[in-house]
């Protein structure tokens, strides 16, 4: 446990180079926890995750070998050994007297309610919706896609599903038909489980009728619909021809019990567009995922199971699945389940009303959700009538983090604001400041920490050569990759070895730019396609856009490269101010370019900036970098159903137009392609 924190010895304010990994040394991280556990996961990972594998996690059939990597890169870790998921997260803490406690604390401000489920109730639900699943058809290798909100129910139904031994794949609610409609054909699910409504902010989503909309334009019809109503909000009329209640499930017949499945047979499958490619089903091997997640609770996160845990993301993301529903209960842990913004439902106080309603001690969450708070309430005027002292630490991941934003965030909650590196391919993290093995909890600036165990982490150039320490590269990760990480594309293995393997041989390619400094920190500073070649010179946007959120009148930013006649290429930026600020925009404009001359110098030939409304960003998230760039080169932008709100192309348009760029581009569309 955490007992106190000094926060960074930087003053918001006093602005200073991002770091550059001069040759300093940090010793106190390096304790000898860390280091020999790191090495042995290298040198020895049979041996390593053997151990792991037989403490952390209930076998049916012991695994017979730990590491196959006869196949490269289709890995196999504990081969031969048979487990349920269900079993482990539920059964076994309920068999070992611990029903009573309360596993999910469901926190709706937007439907005003607070429900608490313990790990009894989350049992009987499971079972018996396993067992109502088992009669309608599904078995052992099916696949059942759930399109539901973030409510218990959406827990309830990923269990019920791998209960059985079958695989889910769920489908995050803001999903449009013609989305939802691509990953049903590609799944092919025996069943759906969907609710009948989600809730926004003033607005109900008709789950119910974009589900049939999906169907009817879908190739694959599955047998039927399980649909969980939500009486507190909305009563939807059903089609008995396709449709049976949730309720009606629950008694179709007895409690079902845990199927195993071999450690290798898929979890899940969950599709993900990334920033640049059409959507890819990953898929999430059992066995090696839930020894993996029951260790980073631990490890990274020094959560015990008497913890209140709160991930604010949502099951259609991998953090949902990682860690809203298996990590915390794979851990025995409380777990906070948040339906609602962290601005307007129904103020900016939501967050701290959570952390001391609920006794929150450690918060997973995406920087944006922090930069909105700070937006509309810098100075926490809603907030601060909360007691915080319950919280230990912050974790961020998703996307990158400012340094402005991360230490306002670090003044304002008084606790370590820690930056952690992860992808959807990988399921958990790649490097992060691991509270478990003590490492410092003031990292270098900028530095998504050290590599966690099991990962080898390089620096690679474009022609596949080691890079310098400080030298901007493409991520990699040596084979084999450690337990946890996807071992397929569903259905698609040959795009699995195209996407990720062959370009850099013996790697997994991240596709991230970044450097790792002397100490072996590691630095991701952009999705590859995100760093600029200005004159010969590659410049990263996020080093960019740190400079431009260091102003004080801006509360976010994106950069993105535009073509230009000389230096072939050069950065815009568009930033958004917060709500108070009544300075002009060309006086602002002005600011910002002297900002960046003083801190990254004339060679980003930075010039192009431009104040919008609001910047183009997924449900999770991301910066959408490339759609902007691309709108300012006159292309067709394709935006993805992720996005969370398409109508700030409009002022984006404006602002472009006034920089030169855009002036014939078409209207951005949104993707209703098929697979």
């Amino acid at each position: 446990m955490l007992s106190s924190y000094d926060g960074d010895k930087q003053q918001n304010g006093s602005f200073s180079a991002p770091y550059e990994g001069n040759g300093v040394q940090y010793p106190d991280v390096f304790n000898q926890l860390y280091l020999d556990t790191y090495q042995r996961s290298i040198e020895t990972p049979d041996e390593f995750w053997g151990e792991l594998g037989q403490q952390l996690i209930d076998w049916d059939v012991p695994f017979e070998k730990v590491l196959d990597h006869s196949n490269p890169p289709f890995t196999k870790w504990y081969a031969g050994g048979y487990l349920n998921a269900c079993y482990n997260c539920i059964d076994r803490h309920v068999i070992a007297g611990k029903g009573d406690k309360i596993a999910f604390i469901h926190d709706s401000p937007i439907t005003n309610t607070i429900r608490k489920v313990t790990y009894q109730e989350l049992y009987d639900k499971v079972s018996s919706l396993a067992g109502g699943l088992r009669h309608l058809g599904v078995k052992k290798g099916d696949r059942v896609v759930i399109y539901m909100p973030l409510v218990p129910e959406v827990v309830m139904a990923m269990l019920a599903t791998v209960r059985l031994g079958a695989i889910h794949s769920v489908v995050f609610g803001g999903f449009a038909a013609s989305e939802l409609c691509t990953r049903i054909e590609h799944a092919e699910p025996k069943v759906m489980i969907a609710a009948n409504c989600g809730v926004e902010p003033n607005k109900i989503i008709p789950y119910l009728d974009i589900l049939h909309d999906a169907i009817e334009m879908s190739s694959w019809k599955p047998i039927c619909n399980v649909i969980f109503q939500r009486i507190n909000v909305l009563q939807t009329p059903i089609d008995p021809k396709t449709d049976i209640l949730w309720d009606q499930v629950l008694t179709l017949g007895e409690k079902a019990e845990c199927v195993p499945v071999e450690a290798n047979d898929p979890l899940y499958i969950l599709y993900t567009s990334g920033t640049t490619d059409k959507p890819k089903g990953v898929q999430r091997p059992t066995g090696g995922h839930m020894v993996t997640l029951a260790y980073t609770f631990n490890a990274i996160y020094n959560i015990q199971p008497d913890d209140v845990w709160w991930a604010a993301s949502d099951l259609g993301w991998v953090v949902g699945h990682s860690y809203i529903c298996y990590g915390p209960l794979l851990h025995g842990c409380t777990s906070v389940m948040y339906e609602g913004k962290p601005d307007r439902t129904p103020d900016p106080a939501q967050y701290f009303r959570v952390i001391e309603q609920h006794k929150v001690n450690a918060v997973f969450s995406v920087p944006t959700a922090f930069r909105v708070i700070r937006r509309v309430d810098p100075e926490i005027k809603y907030g601060a009538k909360y007691s915080l002292k319950s919280l230990r630490a912050i974790f961020i991941a998703g996307e990158h983090c400012d340094l402005e934003t991360k230490l306002w965030m670090e003044n304002i909650f008084k606790v370590p604001v820690l930056n952690h590196w992860w992808q959807t391919e990988t399921g958990s993290a790649i490097t992060a400041t691991c509270l478990g093995f003590n490492h410092s909890l003031n990292p270098p600036k900028f530095t998504t920490g050290l590599p966690f165990v099991g990962y080898h982490v390089d620096v690679l150039l474009p022609d596949g050569s080691q890079a310098e320490p400080n030298e901007l590269g493409r991520i990699v990760i040596k084979l084999p990759l450690p337990p946890g990480n996807m071992n397929n594309l569903y259905k698609n293995p040959e795009l699995f070895d195209k996407i990720y393997f062959r370009k850099y041989p013996g790697y997994y390619d991240t596709m991230d730019a970044g450097y790792k400094d002397e100490s072996g920190y590691i630095f991701v500073t952009a999705r590859d396609d995100d760093v600029i070649n200005v004159a010969g010179h590659r410049i990263s946007t996020s080093s960019l856009e740190d400079a431009v959120l260091r102003h004080p009148d801006v509360s976010d930013a994106a950069v993105f490269g535009v073509p230009e006649s000389t230096k072939g290429e050069v950065p815009l930026c568009l930033y958004v101010t917060k709500n108070d600020v009544t300075k002009p925009s060309n006086k602002l404009s002005v600011e910002l370019i002297k900002i960046i001359r003083e801190v990254i110098g004339p060679i980003a030939a930075f010039r192009l900036v431009a104040r919008v409304e609001g910047l183009p960003r997924t449900r999770s998230g991301k910066t959408m970098r490339k759609a902007m760039a691309d709108f300012a080169r006159n292309k067709q932008v394709i935006l993805p159903a992720t996005i969370d709100d398409a109508s700030v192309f409009t002022d984006i348009r404006r602002a472009l137009q006034e920089l030169g760029y855009a002036m014939t581009a078409p209207d951005p569309v949104m993707n209703l392609r098929k697979m």
